[in-house]
């Protein structure tokens, strides 16, 4: 396990410090210019679109293709992206339209990078493993965006397109690398002779078959839109009250440090918890949190809060991914993910609707309280459909496929 993991967490690392850098600099950069606060918003409606539109397209290829072929792609394709930034900008022509393209690039590959990267960790990990993989890969994650997060707010004062592209160019490089020294035993190798569109249209057979348990997993996925909406909410809120800014930086750094301190005992709580029964009090822990929120409204009390639903935020989607290593076929995994993938981008969508209606209404605050009621909505529909169904029972590595690996890439 070792060979194959410290080369992995390195390319998760470069990735992380690319992707997370580059795209915290492109909207800077344009916001920098006047007047281009309409044009950046425009520029993440388009992103967030285009990839609802492209997931059923990514998910089958998943399925398709050889995943770490395609994590090596999406390496090639950032940095000759940044490159290309880096480029023009050298040259002093500086576009607009230009940083919005790199970001639909960015935006894109990395949504078809985090879900192939799911996939290639069921296949390339054994079962017993599946526990500290997921450790050492949230510790990785939440290392690099705080990472990140702290040199954005030193290196956006002082640096240029110019470095941040150069920077991207080589971490995405390095990335890349990595993964190609990642070995990697393919499991299945699916028949090319199927027509693409008629795999993608299969995506619908896949849920039917059972329909309780994904719709489970589906209630699970909207801690993310829950996350993405506190993004949006919380500084909405503090800039209303008069709070700095200063509040909201320490709100996100509280989030990371809890999904940090879920990364160091996942590995431990998932040997003794049931993943589902892990998936259904994280869920509900986060809805009484929220209305706890909701309720006082303290700053203070909101971001020592959200240190803990950071924790169960990030418990709650590990438990989920592992639920998935466990029990989803290995040649549908791909396809498991667009649609989940689907639903929690559309449940996000909806919850920006609610955060301009509650802004123009002047109600704000009661965001917490609405979010907090649909995860106790939500927490309470898994715990029916888990006494209800029988989608605890994890199936065996032969269960989960019955080809033999194949070799070595």
């Amino acid at each position: 396990m070792r060979n194959r993991t410290i080369p992995y967490l390195f390319a998760r690392f470069f990735d992380g410090i690319s992707s997370g850098m580059f795209m915290m600099a492109l909207p800077w950069i344009m916001l920098s210019e006047e007047g281009m606060g309409m044009f950046v918003a425009i520029t993440a409606l388009v992103c967030t679109s285009v990839s609802f539109v492209f997931t059923p397209f990514f998910a089958t290829s998943i399925d398709r293709y050889s995943r770490k072929k395609i994590l090596i792609f999406m390496q090639l394709l950032q940095a000759t992206t940044a490159l290309m930034v880096f480029i023009t900008y050298y040259n002093g022509i500086q576009s607009h339209w230009l940083l919005a393209f790199a970001q639909l690039i960015f935006w894109l590959s990395n949504d078809l990078a985090w879900s192939c990267n799911n996939a290639f960790t069921q296949e390339n990990y054994r079962q017993d493993e599946y526990a500290k993989i997921s450790s050492y890969q949230e510790v990785v994650m939440q290392v690099t965006t705080l990472g990140a997060g702290a040199l954005g707010i030193i290196l956006l004062e002082y640096w240029s397109m110019l470095e941040f592209s150069f920077l991207a160019v080589f971490a995405s490089i390095l990335s890349g690398l990595c993964y190609i020294a990642t070995p990697y035993q393919r499991q299945f190798r699916p028949s090319l002779k199927e027509a693409f569109f008629k795999q993608l249209v299969a995506s619908k057979s896949i849920f039917s078959k059972q329909k309780r348990f994904y719709t489970f997993l589906a209630l699970s996925c909207l801690s993310y839109p829950v996350l993405t909406f506190l993004v949006k909410l919380v500084p909405i809120y503090f800039a209303e009250q008069g709070i700095s800014g200063s509040w909201f930086a320490t709100w996100k750094m509280s989030y990371g440090l809890g999904a940090l301190l879920s990364g160091l005992l996942i590995a431990h709580l998932l040997r003794r918890y049931d993943h589902d029964n892990a998936m259904i009090v994280s869920i509900l822990v986060m809805a009484i949190l929220l209305l706890v929120m909701g309720s006082y409204l303290s700053p203070t009390l909101i971001i020592l809060l959200t240190i803990v639903l950071g924790f169960f935020n990030s418990y709650n989607r590990i438990a989920r991914t592992n639920k998935m290593h466990h029990v989803i076929a290995m040649e549908e995994r791909g396809r498991v993910e667009g649609g989940l993938k689907l639903f929690s981008t559309l449940a996000q969508s909806l919850s920006y609707v609610v955060i301009a209606l509650l802004s123009y209404l002047q109600l704000t605050a009661l965001g917490f309280i609405i979010i907090g009621i649909v995860l106790l909505f939500a927490g309470v529909m898994m715990l029916h459909l888990k006494q209800h169904s029988n989608i605890k029972t994890p199936l065996n590595q032969e269960q989960i496929i019955d080809i033999r690996p194949i070799g070595h890439e």
